[in-house]
């Protein structure tokens, strides 16, 4: 064998050999899956700190990639469709407002058969675990909440001669006199969506919706609960809408000085905070209402698509955000409120100043659902109790024809 053949079969050799390890390393390295995670967009902070929390998961799960995809217009409207097309993403964020509809839908993956023991489900707060319970399975966790408390300024406050917050809606309706006109155009700013009426519709027995999920917020308890909001409005003058004084929130009405006081949520602290760092205010639990604390709790879980082709992965990312640590980096900075009971003792949330009336509310809040069709209530409700409170006609008819097309929009949809 001449020399020039030895180096041509010494070649091939050496290609086989590289070939052959190169393949073996192929097969060692474990491929990663990749898993698309769906919310809406929160502020540039939120999106970052979100950002922070998954590469952290990537990180500890480095057989795992996630996808995060911010649906910005219409979130319920696209999920939905794709949900039909079968391009839903893995997991996504599911308000407890449409919670009801989604979970008898058969579109989600129960979670029940991955939750272990050692996931500590006793640890969530169960108002917040049970709106994301359907026919006695868990569709969804919950990732974070707010409830509402009572936001005042304690310049105008002090202006006024008042030290402490109330604790009646009476003595909220007499501050209020005493607070217009003094520092602030208006003693109380007035949210007339339902998402901050509703824990006054209960105040007196009545109710947002029947055991048949039809609209019943037309009874006379609940237009006693409404009726105290519209004789602010329009008998003591001293309430004012967002509208009324050329704002787009309750909090921005609040942070410009236009309302002394305001009902808002916890993300009106860090707002709040950045926006108008020389304003001096406090937070107090809601004013009691015919004697019964009374507050709304909004809260966002997530949950899993059935037709997910990774639900092993997909838990991992669930279980991940929801658990212990995940919980704890997301809602560190507190812009949200965490679920777990343990991490709210953690971060010492029950003992801040501004927060702890927030978290004292969850023990006895109203969440914030309406049944399977909440566009029908929601919609009709807001339109027809602004038109109330403008006095362009009468509480109980405004509520009586509110009830009655939303009843109708729903006979239509079930």
């Amino acid at each position: 064998m001449t020399k020039n053949l030895w180096k041509f079969w010494g070649l091939v050799i050496a290609i086989a050999i590289t070939i052959i390890a190169c393949h073996s390393l192929q097969l060692s390295a474990p491929t990663a899956t990749t898993i698309k995670l769906s919310g809406w967009g929160g502020s540039p902070v939120e999106q970052k700190l979100l950002k922070q929390v998954l590469q952290d998961f990537e990180a500890q799960n480095p057989t795992i990639k996630v996808k995060y995809e911010v649906i910005s217009d219409q979130y319920m409207d696209v999920i939905k469709t794709r949900l039909v097309g079968e391009a839903a993403p893995d997991v996504f964020y599911l308000d407890a407002l449409e919670a009801p509809f989604l979970m008898s839908q058969n579109v989600l993956e129960p979670l029940d058969a991955y939750i272990t023991p050692e996931f500590n489900l006793a640890d969530f707060e169960p108002t917040l675990l049970n709106s994301f319970k359907y026919q006695n399975q868990i569709y969804g966790l919950p990732k974070d909440y707010s409830t509402l408390a009572l936001f005042y300024n304690q310049t105008a406050f002090a202006a006024a001669g008042l030290s402490n917050p109330p604790t009646t809606w009476d003595e909220l309706r007499n501050y209020s006199q005493q607070l217009t006109g003094k520092l602030n155009r208006y003693g109380f700013g007035v949210s007339p969506e339902l998402a901050r009426q509703a824990y006054k519709i209960t105040a007196f027995g009545g109710q947002l919706v029947d055991q048949n999920g039809n609209a019943a917020f037309a009874s006379a308890a609940a237009l006693q609960g409404l009726q105290l909001v519209v004789d602010q409005y329009q008998k003591d003058r001293t309430s004012a809408q967002k509208s009324d004084v050329g704002t787009n929130s309750g909090s921005e009405m609040f942070g410009q000085s236009k309302v002394a006081m305001v009902i808002e949520g916890n993300w009106a602290i860090p707002y709040l905070q950045e926006t108008f760092p020389q304003l001096k205010f406090a937070t107090a639990e809601i004013p009691k209402i015919n004697s019964k604390k009374g507050t709304m709790v909004f809260t966002v879980a997530y949950v899993m698509n059935k037709q997910s082709q990774h639900k092993a992965a997909a838990w991992e990312l669930i279980a991940y955000l929801t658990g212990k640590a995940g919980m704890q980096k997301w809602t560190g900075t507190g812009f949200a409120l965490p679920t777990r009971k343990s991490v709210a003792q953690n971060l010492g949330y029950d003992q801040d100043p501004l927060r702890s009336p927030l978290v004292a509310g969850i023990n006895y809040a109203i969440p914030w659902q309406v049944g399977k069709y909440p566009a029908a209530i929601v919609n009709n409700f807001d339109n027809q109790f602004v038109s109330a409170l403008l006095g362009q006609q009468p509480l109980q008819q405004a509520m009586q024809r509110a009830q009655k097309a939303a009843n109708q929009q729903i006979k239509t949809m079930e």
